[in-house]
């Protein structure tokens, strides 16, 4: 099983900011998982919030705040750390050790993305980075646009343990996903991933501290485990071996 770090290594640093990515590949994280959106001036940027009220005390807007503001942010003060900035995906793309994975989560829950799912494509392929990168989203119609503009890259589709399970889980999925399927970790069961993996489908949940729920999950045969603190669990999990 393989530990990605949850918005890089959420718990020791500001999410979604280089300094936490940098901080996830020195504990040893497998990759890293991240929010893809994109901003005001149309730039692809790395953020959960569609609003910056949470992270920087701030009413903008994502989607409606350009570039040259957004860099303004202060995201790390808000959070406990030091000062942090929001970064460009390409940025954090290049400054990636080259062994990681990078479940690149598209957050978009309308039906138009701004051109989100065709410019992250863009960049993954100019990076030449299809075999690191599996592209993932709440929003199936992100993962339609994926696969229309770039069927090879790896997609996941992400379950909302909010909506109808069975629909989403056993006919959206397999509609939308190539390489996995991203429940939250309560929705696993042995039943649940035995039958995404007979699919030819990976299971990768969200999101886990705790030692034994991961070797729970591992046990199962989950294959990815997203955590916002991948070097203790890693520990944790080596000791309960």
């Amino acid at each position: 099983m393989l530990l990605l770090a949850h918005r890089g290594a959420s718990a020791d640093a500001p999410e979604n900011t280089l300094e936490a990515f940098a901080e996830a590949a020195r504990q040893g994280a497998d990759g890293v998982e991240l929010d893809a959106m994109v901003c005001g001036s149309g730039e692809v940027v790395v953020c959960h919030d569609e609003r910056l009220e949470r992270l920087a005390r701030l009413p903008w807007e994502v989607r409606h705040t350009p570039w040259w503001k957004l860099q303004r942010a202060d995201v790390g003060t808000s959070l406990g750390f030091a000062p942090a900035r929001i970064p460009l995906l390409e940025d954090v793309l290049d400054a990636l050790p080259p062994q990681l994975i990078v479940n690149i989560e598209l957050k978009c829950d309308r039906f138009d993305d701004d051109g989100l799912s065709q410019k992250v494509a863009d960049l993954v392929r100019r990076r030449g980075l299809a075999e690191r990168v599996v592209v993932s989203s709440f929003n199936p119609l992100c993962l339609f646009r994926l696969l229309a503009v770039a069927p090879e890259l790896r997609r996941g589709y992400l379950i909302d343990p909010d909506r109808r399970w069975g629909v989403h889980a056993y006919a959206v999925s397999p509609l939308v996903s190539s390489h996995s399927v991203h429940p939250y970790y309560e929705d696993c069961t042995p039943e649940r991933v035995a039958t995404w993996r007979a699919a030819g489908l990976r299971v990768a949940t969200w999101t886990v501290d705790d030692a034994a729920r991961a070797r729970a999950l591992e046990q199962m045969g989950v294959s990815y485990l997203i955590t916002n603190r991948p070097g203790a669990l890693r520990e944790a999990l080596r000791a309960a071996a």
